[in-house]
């Protein structure tokens, strides 16, 4: 039972989840791209805007300085939990294999023990944030569901990998089924959640960017 499940996991469940996560990035960006947007008759104060896009990228990558007392640990945090996914997503030896068939493309892993620890101070960070969201009163009142499931379908898969990797709990099979169950579940909300924002991020900076060097704002 548990290897027709691993089966399915790695089959028809990984292949449904990949159509889902590629149509909704697709349908979320043609929603924006397909936006009306109002004219702007003001002059512009600068006639190139593109440098803009850039420095407010940059800048807007660390607190300013009168709120950085208070957001240093949640940004600090934040930077721990981004560069410790993206070193297990891209460095673990078995994720390339994964991507490398889907895409073709390969490149050297990361020593296991480097990606362990790596995925132990992801943990921990998401563990920090949600504890500072919890804490926090405006945070807490800001939030909603997406960001409490959000941050749940982005921690299962780094748990579950750890679990597999170490042999800890359930059998492997099934342990490497949670996984990869988990894993594409994350792949399926991604597009419709905040998580959205690994794509957007930064080209919604550039273009607030773009728009206040046009208008002449200070970034």
């Amino acid at each position: 039972m548990s290897m027709d499940l691993l089966s399915f996991a790695r089959g028809p469940a990984l292949q449904w989840a990949l159509v889902i996560f590629v149509l909704g990035i697709f349908w979320r960006l043609a929603g924006i791209l397909l936006l009306r947007r109002a004219p702007d008759y003001a002059e512009p104060r600068n006639a190139l805007a593109w440098p803009g896009a850039f420095k407010l990228i940059v800048s807007r990558s660390w607190p300013r300085r009168e709120f950085a007392a208070r957001t240093a640990l949640g940004v600090i945090m934040s930077y721990v939990f981004h560069i410790g996914l993206a070193i297990v997503v891209f460095g673990f030896a078995p994720h390339i294999l994964l991507l490398q068939s889907l895409t073709g493309l390969s490149w050297p892993n990361l020593p296991t023990s480097l990606v362990t620890l790596s995925a132990a101070l992801t943990v921990g960070a998401l563990g920090v944030l949600l504890v500072r969201r919890l804490v926090n009163p405006v945070l807490r009142l800001l939030s909603n569901f997406d960001d409490y499931f959000s941050w749940l379908v982005t921690l299962l898969p780094v748990v579950t990998g750890m679990m597999a990797t170490a042999h800890f709990g359930p059998r492997y099979e099934t342990m490497l089924t949670v996984h990869i169950l988990s894993g594409e579940l994350l792949l399926i909300w991604l597009p419709f959640g905040k998580l959205m924002h690994s794509f957007l991020v930064f080209v919604s900076r550039g273009t607030t960017g773009v728009l206040f060097t046009r208008k002449g704002a200070a970034l």
